[in-house]
Formats: C-alpha cells, structure tokens, sequence
C-alpha cells in the first residue's frame, strides 16, 4: 500500500486497461463503466463522446482519483492511480489532475483573481506568489483584465476559462473537463474549444467528456462511449443459447433486438445482494432489447435461456421494417409481451 506522495509520473501517457464501475442502485447493480480499454499519448487531447448516462462522468471521477474502480486499472506515466491510497492519492488529486467542472464551480465571492488563487493558497503558498502565479494564468486566458470581477459579473464563456486558469494552477500534466460547453451559447464556444485545444501540449494530456461533437473535430483521440453493436454484420444475426445461457447482462453496451423464434427468454434484474428478481418470461414469437438500442443505453436488465433456444437480431432500423405494428413497451409479432431492456 502506497503511503508518501505520490511520484511524478515521467511523461504523461494515460491507460486505462479492463475498467469497470459496479454499484448498486435501488437494489439492483448498474455497470456505467463495464471493461473499457483505451491509451491516449503524452500532449494529445482525447474525447470522451456519448450522450448523457454513458459513463462520462464516471469515468472522469475514476481518472481524478475521486472513484474506486470495481475492477481495472488507470496508469499515468507510469504510476497506477487505482493502487494509490492515503497521501499519495491526495497528492496525485491536488497536483497531478487539474479539472474543470461543467458547471464552473466558482466561489461567487471571490473575484476571478482570487478563485486561481484558492488552490495555491491551500498548497501553501504564499498571497505574493500565488497572486502572481493567478494573474499570469488569467493573461493566458485572455481574461486579465476581468481579473477583478466576480463570477456574477462575468459572462459563461468568462467564467469558463476562470475555471480552466485554476485547473491549470499547480500545472499538472492532465487536465479533464466535463461538459465545458455545457453553458455556452455559440460565439462563446468558439474560444473556449481553441482554449482547450491549446492546452494538450508536450508535458500534458487533456481528456474532455462531452457530448458536444464539435469537439471531436479538434481531438487527437476520440473515446466513443454511445453503446455500440456487439455485432457488425449487415444482415440480421442467428444466435443458439443452451438452457442457462446467458444473452446479455445487465449493464451490458446495447446493439440488437432479438426475437425468440423458439424456445423461452427470462428477463430479470441482478440485485444487490446477487439475487435474480425475475421481470419476465419471453416465449416463441416475443422479442427482447429494442429500448436499449433505441435510445442508445445500456442494457436496463439480464436475459438468459430458459431452455434451448434459438433468436434472430435484428438492428432497430431491420427491426422496424421487419415487425412494423410494434412500439416501445408494446406488444410483439404474435402477440408475445416485449421485454423492457
């Protein structure tokens, strides 16, 4: 267990191999992360895209040190985050990881000069310094001379790079911004994505989580987390399961609606406590999935055979055409209840 301050990492290349978040809410486990993968080089920005409830957020708080993992490993510059514990993890949080809310989170008393300041002076040091060390962050940002406003008096856009001047503050060598458009109208935007554009460089990785694609444009990486197909064939896809046999899991990145052309389907909810709470049985002629791909989620409960069975996946798009009476939460061909996931 890692106790001292934690080591500077050598460059800044970021990893994250197998990650995973499990928790439980209401009773049941949800998965917002569920065994992502994905490498950005030192001074590059990366992208993290998917609409809102895709795990953005969460994967953020993993790369912050702020969450624990359930499984999986984060690795900047050779330091594995998710080991660190105690003062070495909140070294890692205060000087290593610069971050720039959505929502701003700017102290509504202070003025943008004294907001730069707050993290330097909780370092230690000194009012002079970190004076100074504030101002020459708001001359970067082309905000000098709001410097003595407070956030009341500044526009979204202003307030915005305050918030990327003290994200900058202890210049760590990863920055992560959740949603920094999120507030903007279009002419702000503008400056605030060339901002941080100009921030990835040689020393630092920046990751942004967004849903906002005018950002993928200007990235070196893009991490797409939108629930994808598991399968790529054009053409609807033939799956067998054995008695027991699991079709998807709870959690699980949506991508086809199946539809049982024999055999039984149960649909349930994994609980906390590890319990199956059954939700329903599918027989011939029903189909399960279509909300999940529909509305790009994740998949919202468990499915497994029953007995041997045999389906057909089908994309939303095949679906539609295929089985045109049908709705979300309806009723299926043959009359078979459709299943909620």
């Amino acid at each position: 267990m890692t106790a001292g301050p934690a080591p500077a990492p050598a460059a800044p290349d970021l990893t994250v191999t197998g990650l995973t978040v499990a928790f439980s809410s209401n009773g049941y486990v949800v998965r917002p992360i569920d065994g992502l993968s994905f490498r950005v080089g030192d001074g590059e920005l990366a992208v993290l895209l998917g609409p809102s409830g895709c795990g953005k957020t969460t994967l953020l708080s993993c790369l912050a040190g702020l969450l624990t993992p359930t499984a999986g490993s984060v690795d900047l510059g050779g330091v594995e985050v998710t080991s660190l514990r105690a003062g070495a993890l909140n070294a890692y949080r205060s000087r290593t990881v610069g971050i720039v809310f959505q929502s701003f989170n700017l102290i509504p008393s202070l003025s943008a000069r004294g907001n730069v300041m707050v993290p330097l002076r909780l370092a230690g040091i000194g009012r002079s310094q970190a004076r100074a060390r504030a101002e020459a962050l708001l001359s970067a940002v082309n905000l000098m001379d709001r410097s003595g406003h407070r956030p009341q008096e500044l526009s979204g856009g202003q307030q915005q790079r305050v918030a990327i001047a003290r994200a900058l503050a202890h210049d760590p060598p990863l920055v992560l911004a959740d949603e920094p458009t999120a507030h903007l109208d279009y002419v702000q935007v503008e400056g605030v994505l060339r901002l941080i554009r100009s921030l990835a460089s040689p020393g630092r990785t920046v990751v942004v989580a967004t849903h906002d694609d005018r950002l993928a444009e200007l990235a070196d990486r893009v991490v797409e987390l939108q629930p994808s197909g598991r399968a790529t064939a054009t053409g609807p896809v033939r799956v067998t399961l054995g008695a027991g046999e699991v079709l998807f899991e709870q959690g699980d990145p949506s991508d086809l609606v199946y539809v049982v052309e024999s055999g039984r389907l149960e649909v349930f909810l994994q609980t906390g406590d590890g319990r199956r709470e059954r939700i329903v049985v599918v027989p011939a002629g029903g189909y399960v999935g279509e909300l999940g791909p529909l509305l790009k989620l994740r998949r919202s409960a468990s499915v497994a055979a029953l007995e041997p069975t045999v389906l057909t996946g089908y994309d939303v798009a095949e679906f539609r055409h295929r089985f045109p009476g049908t709705s979300p939460g309806g009723r299926a061909a043959g009359g078979a209840s459709a299943a909620p996931s």
